[in-house]
């Protein structure tokens, strides 16, 4: 009997498959993104992929083979793609230059950030990339009801969810031809989203009040907080708990003495491998606050209820789902789930 159901099992598989190769991208295919239009005669063959994020995601749908260069980093990649990342050139741990982008022939640049290539891009604006024949694709998820137009981490006008995440999936699984394996990874992260929250039903955080620390500039000076409508809002949402900072900035600068006036039970500390600012070690980040005049009173250090959460599951990408997990878990462990 199990044989059976195996067999038919494949054989629908089969079938499935067989339906995906009437789903052929047609080419030339053209695009909105982020206030463009993008033109792709056909799938791309070189790319240079800026942002952690969006090289997670290219490798996620198996087209580590096509990624030229990488660059943006602030941690380690997803294990299972290691072996593929190590044989890859990165550019650059933070911003790469245009030369050296540029360097690499790439007939695509996929950016995470908009300020890295965008109208005040870092590395490069479109338009240069464009005079060069080079296409540029922007996550949606970095402006879509999102405003960025200091260079910094832009003001987000509506919460974040996961389906801008899922829209990027399958744009560029539309761009490379590969629509089977977008829908596979979309259908993937779905469910484990639906079994992330399924996992804290009846024991979600009802209201409690929480902060994201990312990082410092100067550990004794202002934070880089999540704000009301980031990927952490997005967590916090989910779980039902509170975050204590309302303003729509992505992740504003706010003072330690603001954020004791909302003493947040809970605090959310980034983890990197980066050091580029001088709270990027969450070993630094603890000893802060736990010997600043401050911060030491706060519910959430004196009780030491802090989380530990890879930074990435901080930004709007497939690792989002991870913070859902991590926090819930971290809100459960203290005792604190209601």
């Amino acid at each position: 009997m199990r044989q059976t159901i195996a067999t038919i099992t494949f054989a629908l598989g089969l079938t499935g498959l067989a339906g995906t190769a009437f789903a052929a991208t047609q080419y030339p295919l053209t695009l909105e993104n982020c206030g463009r239009q993008v033109t792709f005669e056909k799938a791309p063959e070189k790319i240079v992929s800026i942002g952690q994020g969006m090289t997670e995601v290219l490798f996620s749908l198996g087209l580590a083979d096509k990624v030229a260069g990488t660059a943006v980093w602030v941690g380690p990649v997803l294990p299972q793609y290691a072996e593929a990342n190590s044989r890859i050139k990165r550019l650059a741990d933070n911003d790469p230059s245009f030369e050296a982008v540029v360097g690499q022939e790439p007939d695509l640049v996929a950016a995470e950030f908009e300020w890295h290539v965008g109208a005040q891009g870092s590395v490069g604006k479109r338009e240069q990339f464009a005079d060069l024949g080079i296409e540029t694709y922007i996550a949606p998820a970095d402006c879509v009801a999102k405003i960025n137009t200091d260079g910094g981490d832009g003001v987000r006008e509506t919460l974040f969810t996961m389906d801008l995440v899922y829209r990027e999936i399958a744009e560029l699984s539309e761009i490379f031809d590969v629509k089977d394996r977008g829908d596979a990874l979309i259908a993937e992260l779905k469910k484990r989203e639906a079994d992330a929250v399924a996992s804290i039903a009846g024991a979600a955080g009802k209201n409690l009040p929480v902060v994201f620390w990312f990082s410092s500039k100067e550990v004794n000076g202002d934070a880089f907080i999540a704000g009301k409508n980031s990927a952490p809002a997005y967590i916090l949402k989910t779980i039902g708990a509170k975050n204590v900072v309302t303003t729509e900035e992505e992740w504003p600068l706010v003072g330690w003495e603001t954020i004791a006036q909302a003493n947040p039970a809970v605090i959310v500390l980034a983890t990197m491998d980066r050091r580029r600012y001088a709270a990027d070690d969450p070993k630094v980040k603890i000893d802060f606050l736990e010997n600043d005049p401050v911060t030491r009173e706060l519910d959430a250090v004196k009780n030491k209820h802090f989380v530990m959460m890879d930074a990435q599951s901080m930004n709007p990408t497939i690792r989002t789902i991870d913070g859902i997990e991590t926090l819930a878990n971290g809100i459960k462990a203290f005792g604190l789930a209601q």
